[in-house]
């Protein structure tokens, strides 16, 4: 650091200069992110709240009731409006406190979690975190997880099992109502990493969409995991988790002496208060007519991607469910094809399981966006 500072000018010229450098979603290039260009409304609370902090919440009265208010409109997104929960970073954060709430409540040693083999890898980590064993269930034929393969590995030492609304790879829904069975008939929680799916799916059924059920109007689902940050158009970062009861919250909750709140059960201890007005502001002003717009757009632009590729020579691994599109082709290797396509300019991702190009319609595609990869994926056979 140099003794003497800079002129703010120069300062900000320096990071207008790094700015550059990174892509940005407006472009149209970025295809591989479930993360988008957040909504004005959303970028401007976030910066009116932007000095709140959430984790000494007497200090910032207004804020708690707009986390409380925002809670409460996610609950009743999600099946039941009496809820407890936190806006958070994200998806990961929510997810570990998901599976910590579940074990702390179970209260059994050397525990173990079952995922599915399409799980996020946040559970992988808050299996190392919390010391506990995680086995991964089978995928049926689409791709979702498998029932019998999640019944056989239940024993009594598992203390969570995970199901997916919306998969990271592929956006497929599992088949929550048969694991509410089982967790119920084994007193096992039940989450559902909806992170990516629960700002789209009750908006899609909303619009005529066929879609299984997946939330807490399922009696099983103890909690439930929601990223406004993803197709809820809020800034980054900006996660949500949310319980059945009051207890789950309670059975993590540590002492805070010195601040104006006695406990807290979040993992992180100061939590910026602009995620939580963010989030609010977007629920306010888009309401279930703006978000139902978005996510119809989403789709609509999800066909039109999938019927170009097949008329391009490529394949789908699988039909879309939401707007992720993965594809193959039996003449190009995948890795040429992303090395082609990157050369062009196109930021996308290969996924795992199974290994394909993996494309996500989010908020900042445009169809002319669409038409302009197709053109250059065409151009590759």
């Amino acid at each position: 650091m140099q003794d003497k500072g800079i002129l703010p000018e120069e300062v900000i010229q320096t990071l207008w200069d790094y700015k550059k450098k990174d892509s940005t979603y407006q472009s149209g290039r970025i295809l591989g992110s479930m993360c988008t260009a957040p909504h004005a409304v959303g970028l401007e609370a976030y910066c009116l709240f932007i000095e709140s902090n959430l984790g000494d919440p007497g200090l910032f009265s207004g804020t708690q009731e707009l986390e409380n208010e925002t809670i409460t409109l996610l609950g009743e997104l999600l099946g039941k409006k009496d809820i407890y929960g936190h806006i958070i970073t994200g998806g990961t954060e929510a997810n570990l406190m998901a599976i910590r709430a579940a074990r702390n409540l179970q209260g059994i040693k050397d525990g173990e979690i079952i995922v599915p083999k399409s799980a996020h890898f946040s559970f992988e980590k808050a299996a190392e975190i919390l010391c506990l064993n995680m086995k991964e269930a089978a995928l049926d034929d689409n791709y979702k997880v498998d029932i019998v393969s999640v019944e056989n590995l239940i024993t009594d030492k598992t203390v969570a099992v995970v199901g997916i609304a919306g998969t990271t790879e592929l956006g497929k829904i599992d088949p929550i109502p048969g694991l509410s069975d089982i967790c119920i008939d084994n007193n096992v929680h039940l989450h559902v990493d909806a992170a990516f799916g629960g700002f789209s799916i009750p908006f899609l059924q909303d619009a005529g969409y066929d879609f299984p059920e997946f939330d807490f109007k399922i009696p099983g689902v103890s909690s439930i995991t929601i990223d406004p940050h993803k197709m809820g158009l809020a800034p980054i970062p900006t996660g949500g988790i949310l319980f059945r009861e009051e207890k789950y919250l309670e059975s993590m909750s540590i002492e805070t002496p010195y601040l104006t709140e006695d406990s807290q059960s979040t993992v992180v201890g100061t939590r910026t208060g602009a995620s939580t007005a963010a989030t609010w502001a977007l629920l306010k002003h888009l309401g279930r007519d703006g978000y139902r717009e978005i996510a119809k757009g989403c789709m609509e632009l999800t066909d039109f991607l999938a019927k170009g590729i097949i008329k391009s020579g490529f394949e789908l691994v699988t039909e879309p469910e939401l707007n992720i599109v993965a594809f193959k082709s039996s003449q190009i290797s995948l890795e040429e094809i992303f090395t082609a396509m990157t050369e062009k300019g196109w930021l996308m991702s290969i996924s795992a399981h199974p290994r394909a190009i993996r494309i996500i319609l989010m908020p900042h595609l445009k169809k002319e966006h669409i038409e302009a990869f197709l053109a250059d994926l065409k151009s590759l056979i």
